[in-house]
């Protein structure tokens, strides 16, 4: 009977494409099979798909591609959902193959990704990728593992570490935990990149005052080791947290720089902004949040310098599918992932929604500011409620008074850590506006913290949560039948790094 109901409905579909009253836009059906491809990852969780047979099912149905109709979308849909399944089912793989190591004594060697700091018991801790299995077995590992342990004061990005203990697997954006280790460093990194950022950090460190050299290296290169675990509580309490992790918005910056300078022509803007990038791409290292904002920042300038026109929706359902097939993992439990593109559609979709409601014109840099703070706040606070249970109620108050300000503090910053690598005699002097932008972003956080009352603990089930993203998903969908041109397409390349 549920066979029969299905047949029914597709047959309905059909004749409705062949009489003509069905026609959609190709950005229509690339958005169905992204979204549909992410869906195909996460049930590969639970799922298990043979590449073989699904490659037999693909043929005859992309023959029905070339139509734009429900059987177009039907077809788009189920190839992207079996994409999914066979990507996801690769990487599952993988994980069962770490899977049988639980609680078991291991030996690795593991390529650092992050600078070691110390945690819990004088430990030294960082994560790590590019794992092989030495004992028991000899194997290649997936994923990205968390390290603590001894035998070493200090491990480096880059650095390759022999690593034994017992090996745990966990949840979120690591795979696994090897925790008390013996650690033996058997090879440095010699990359210039990792050199550079040393060099940088140390420079910033002898050019400005505790905290605001932490402070800074955190707004320039998302680096937050030697952030206080105080300053980091209050930037929590009063949601500015996310300017000091490394993310799109720093590249929105960077982009924009490039194109306000007076070079030659569109093209050497481009080569220009694109060099930039890959440049601090190395410099942060390959976090989500990095990735994704690289390649939608590379898609935003390809449609700016070709005059092409971008979807909002279409953008986001891209990036996410193309991160989550590159790497699974994000979808399957990474939360920074989840949380980056609620921001992202946020920004992207409801503060310009927003905005053309309140605005007849165009609005203001700060009030733009604030409605986006706004917006990605509404998207991503269901989750941290349910994930964190916690609430600023002062966020968007310190948003307004700190994020116009961030641009500036950043090229000061880096002009204090320039100075403090190339001219350290000067350094000082040519550091203090830094220094006096970054203690008052800093006294704000403080002050505003203080007052009492405005972090709640508070959490959700995940129905809420739901129930919740499905009022404004309903509330979104109206009010964009009725939006302006203007909030349907992006053209210009910064509107694109707004979201960000």
């Amino acid at each position: 009977m549920f066979l029969c109901r299905i047949t029914l409905v597709i047959n309905f579909c059909l004749a409705l494409c062949n009489h003509g009253l069905m026609v959609l836009r190709r950005t229509t059906l690339i958005t169905g099979g992204c979204l549909a491809a992410l869906a195909g990852i996460g049930l590969s969780r639970k799922l298990s798909v043979y590449p073989n047979l699904l490659w037999l099912i693909f043929i005859p149905l992309l023959m029905l591609f070339c139509r734009k109709n429900i059987a177009s979308l039907i077809t788009v849909i189920i190839v992207g959902l079996g994409l999914g399944l066979w990507r996801g089912g690769m990487q599952m793989q993988k994980l069962h193959q770490l899977q049988t190591y639980t609680a078991r004594e291991v030996t690795i060697q593991a390529t650092a990704t992050n600078d070691s700091v110390y945690g819990e018991r004088s430990q030294i801790e960082f994560t790590a990728n590019d794992v092989t299995l030495l004992n028991p077995a000899t194997k290649p590992l997936a994923g990205s593992f968390k390290i603590s342990g001894f035998g070493e004061n200090m491990i480096y990005r880059g650095d390759r570490v022999q690593v034994s203990g017992k090996l745990f697997p966990t949840r979120g954006a690591n795979q696994a935990r090897i925790a008390y280790a013996q650690l033996n460093r058997v090879g440095s990194s010699n990359s210039s990149i990792n050199s550079f950022t040393r060099r940088f950090t140390a420079g910033m460190e002898s050019a400005l005052p505790e905290p605001n050299a932490s402070f800074g290296l955190g707004l320039l290169i998302g680096q937050r080791n030697n952030l206080s675990s105080d300053l980091t509580n209050q930037l929590i309490m009063v949601g500015l947290v996310h300017i000091v992790a490394v993310s799109g918005y720093n590249l929105t910056i960077i982009v924009r720089v490039i194109g306000r300078l007076k070079l030659g022509s569109k093209y050497q803007r481009l080569i220009a902004s694109l060099v930039l990038m890959i440049t601090f791409t190395l410099v942060t290292g390959f976090s989500a949040s990095i990735v994704r904002a690289v390649i939608v920042s590379g898609l935003s300038l390809w449609a700016w310098y070709y005059g092409r026109q971008i979807r909002p929706i279409l953008l986001i359902a891209f990036v996410a599918a193309l991160t989550g097939f590159i790497n699974p993992f994000y979808v399957w439990g990474d939360l920074g992932w989840y949380l980056s593109f609620l921001a992202f559609f946020g920004v992207l979709i409801i503060a310009p929604i927003i905005a053309s409601k309140l605005f007849r014109r165009e609005p203001k840099m700060l009030s733009m500011v604030v409605l986006e703070t706004l917006s990605a706040e509404i998207m991503t606070l269901p989750l941290i409620m349910l994930s964190f249970g916690q609430l600023s109620l002062i966020g968007l108050l310190a948003n307004g008074l700190v994020v116009p300000f961030i641009p500036l503090a950043m090229l000061l910053s880096a002009v204090a850590a320039g100075a403090g690598v190339f001219i350290p005699s000067v350094a000082g002097w040519l550091a203090w506006p830094a220094n006096i932008l970054l203690t008052y972003i800093l006294d704000v956080v403080k002050v505003l913290s203080e007052v009492p009352g405005i972090f709640v603990h508070r959490s959700i089930n995940l129905f809420s949560m739901l129930s919740l993203y499905a009022s404004i998903l309903l509330i979104v969908i109206i009010a964009y039948r009725h939006r302006t041109p203007k909030t349907a397409i992006i053209t210009d390349v910064n509107q694109v790094q707004e979201a960000l």
